[in-house]
């Protein structure tokens, strides 16, 4: 019996892993051409000249399978495998004429778990799924499905509202054709939402009771196309796109390919010229950045838990170094500029049904962009108070139509110089071996920022086309961000410890506000870090080589920070006005460095969230290396974080008003304070406390052609 299961098994990989035969077949072609030639045959034969320099290619070729595994979230279900990433990745250098000289980088990615997995990641992901109608508490009816909110169409109808209303959408019928013999007219022809391929917004966080409840589609875009939009290089990907991200119109497969050269001058500086596709790097930072912005990240990869050499998304740009060399009081100088010249493209947040959605923000986006084009139902949104009733009490499940709620436009820059990046550097060394730079930067914003807009907006309760703001509907926009910053590194020869510092401050980031009729708010944010490292010696580990100890303590504080109580929670502004966040890590080398097993912790103060991630690797050979670990996520307690979740934010009654416990209406933005978890009071987890539940156990293994 499980002998038949097991060949079973392999049967069914051998046959979905079918799409990986190009990638992995030019592993093994690369890895026989390199076991049966030397380099100089390689670079002879099987490589063009670019150019007329005499030296070698040097190509190292390395490939890498990393299988992740999940356990229990709350919802009671076991995730089970949530990745299976073989990786193929190829290096390549040559000298070129003239002083030039050429590197490359090329990487391919086969990504099995949305086979392998497909009822949580691929075609069979999500299902049916109830909304909460806190008003009926005690019935039958408390929980109802998704398309069978209590105020719809015809309650709506029924309450003397006219026809033209936008509440109710489509669930029920394939083709968005509804009868209007026995259904009504107004949800005639709207986008077929049914029931099916969907999970809770925030689900294994629990199902947020009294709060607002959201669905969102979590199926592969080429299975289930809604919410699936372009938010810049993401979200909006098929499922062969999923499992091999690099093979796109972007070319990611080229991770780096640029040329460079020194230009020696007559008075014996130098000015240094690199152009092509890669990674700048400013700054002295592990996990979290500061000044390291010119790139944005990939965090569909795996969260923040990759190296950031891996996650960085290289772009075309060029680089120009002016050296000055030693003077009476440096023992270096150097003017750097770093003119980023490629199409913007923002950090990727993934995708809505794939293991790695940092924040769930991909989760946020995809579930407001299907609200706006197909309608949906939110649980616990209308009031069930009578008009004029003081309080916060129950609420009433909602079916809202198309282009009523929801992101409506995503406005991706285009390519024209003003949205080009250009940053300047200057760096030196002193004599006492102190290091520093100077960074200057003008970009645009890496996350996205949302504009709730009053143009054209339709009243939901009466049907008209009304000119007001606070509508819970928005435009998704990218802003211009200045930053001016710094970094320093020195020794404490006495102490044996290396201190890094790095601090920015930036101007022009936006963040939603709840306290402000737009919905965000632009501010200047200071962020520094200051880390430590020091190698130490201990006997019981190993008297010969030293453990190595790294820690970072990360700030951030936004200036004009705006958060105000009302009767039933906060609102004003999302993110904390001051954060701390701190790592730790323990590295431990043994048998000659063979084996080295470590430990990263991290702690978010604000959020009560902590992470303790056990590694051990083993370099069985120079070309073979195993590791073995764990992630673990614990957050100390969710109410905390709830915080105004809008359903009082738009100016239309019931929303928006309320009466005090003196009698008096009160109106006004986020007035109530009403909170929850969803879909703001989650963000306050961080990126460590909003993958909680996302606990796993991971094995990778890597090997050298």
């Amino acid at each position: 019996m499980h002998k038949q299961k097991r060949n079973h098994f392999f049967r069914h990989y051998a046959k979905k892993c079918a799409t990986a035969t190009t990638i992995l077949s030019l592993g093994l072609a690369v890895a026989t051409i390199t076991t049966v030639t030397t380099p100089q045959a390689l670079a002879q034969e099987s490589l063009p000249a670019l150019g007329e320099g005499s030296s070698p290619w040097k190509v190292d070729v390395f490939y890498e399978n990393a299988t992740y595994f999940r356990g229990k979230d709350n919802t009671g279900n076991r995730v089970g495998l949530s990745k299976f990433r073989n990786t193929l990745q190829a290096e390549a250098d040559k000298a070129l004429s003239d002083g030039w000289a050429f590197h490359g980088i090329f990487r391919g990615t086969y990504d099995g778990v949305y086979q392998l997995n497909k009822d949580e990641y691929g075609k069979s992901a999500g299902g049916a799924v109830a909304l909460e109608s806190s008003a009926l508490a005690g019935t039958p009816a408390h929980y109802l499905p998704f398309g069978q909110g209590v105020v719809n169409w015809t309650t709506a109808q029924g309450i003397g509202l006219p026809p033209s209303n936008t509440f109710g959408f489509n669930s029920t019928i394939p083709g968005g054709q509804v009868n209007p013999s026995t259904s009504p007219a107004a949800v005639a022809n709207l986008p077929y939402n049914p029931n099916q391929g969907l999970h809770l917004l925030f689900d294994r966080w629990g199902n947020n009771p009294g709060g607002v409840q959201v669905a969102v589609p979590v199926r592969p875009c080429d299975v289930d196309n809604r919410g699936c939009t372009d938010f810049g290089g993401y979200g909006d990907k098929k499922r062969s796109e999923l499992e091999s991200p690099e093979f796109n119109s972007k070319l990611d497969f080229i991770r780096e390919f640029y040329v460079k050269k020194n230009f020696n001058l007559d008075d014996g500086k130098q000015v240094f010229v690199k152009l092509g596709k890669q990674q700048v790097v400013w700054g002295r930072t592990d996990l979290f950045r500061v000044l390291d912005v010119i790139n944005p990240v990939d965090y569909s990869r795996n969260n923040i838990y990759d190296e950031l050499q891996d996650i960085r998304i290289p772009m075309w740009i060029l680089q120009a170094e002016y050296r000055m060399g030693a003077s009476d009081t440096f023992q270096d100088r150097n003017v750097s500029v770093v003119w980023n010249f490629d199409q913007f493209r923002p950090n990727n947040l993934g995708q809505c049904g794939t293991p790695n959605s940092i924040l769930d923000a991909a989760c946020v986006l995809r579930a407001f962009k299907s609200l706006w084009d197909n309608g949906g139902t939110i649980g616990n949104f209308a009031s069930a108070l009578p008009p004029g009733a003081p309080g916060n009490g129950p609420h009433l499940s909602t079916d809202f139509g198309p282009h009523t709620i929801g992101i409506r436009n995503v406005s991706l820059p285009d390519w024209s110089f003003k949205n080009t990046q250009l940053g300047i550097k200057w760096e030196g060394v002193t004599a006492g071996g102190f290091s520093f730079s100077l960074n200057g930067l003008t970009y645009r914003s890496q996350l996205p920022s949302l504009h709730m807009f009053n143009v054209g907006a339709v009243n939901p309760f009466i049907g008209t086309v009304v000119n007001t703001s606070d509508l819970i509907a928005f435009d998704l926009v990218y802003p211009r961000v200045s930053l001016i910053g710094g970094s320093a590194d020195f020794q404490i020869p006495d102490a044996n410890l290396a201190v890094r510092l790095e601090a920015a401050l930036t101007h022009g980031e936006e963040f939603g506000n709840s306290a402000q009729a737009s919905g965000y708010s632009k501010n200047r944010v200071f962020r520094s870090v200051i880390g430590l490292d020091r190698p130490t010696i201990i006997p019981w580990i190993n008297e010969a080589e030293a453990t190595l100890f790294s820690a970072q303590l990360f700030y951030q504080h936004i200036f004009d920070h705006e958060l105000y109580d009302r009767p039933f929670g906060k609102i004003g502004m999302v993110d904390w006005e001051n954060n701390f966040t701190g790592t730790l890590l323990i590295r431990a080398s043994l048998m000659n460095a063979r084996l080295n097993p470590q430990v990263v912790l991290a702690r978010d103060f604000k959020a009560h969230a902590f992470a303790v991630a056990p590694s051990v690797s083993y370099r069985y050979s120079d070309n073979l290396s195993f590791n073995v670990g764990a992630n673990f996520k614990f957050l100390a307690d969710d109410k905390r974080l709830h915080f105004a979740d809008q359903r009082d934010s738009g100016s239309f009654a019931p929303f928006g008003a309320y009466t005090d416990a003196n009698g008096n209406t009160q109106t006004g933005p986020g007035a109530w304070g009403l909170s929850g978890l969803v879909p703001l009071g989650a963000f306050r987890a961080g990126p460590i406390g909003a993958a909680w539940r996302e606990d796993e156990i991971q094995f990778s293994m890597k090997y050298k052609f």
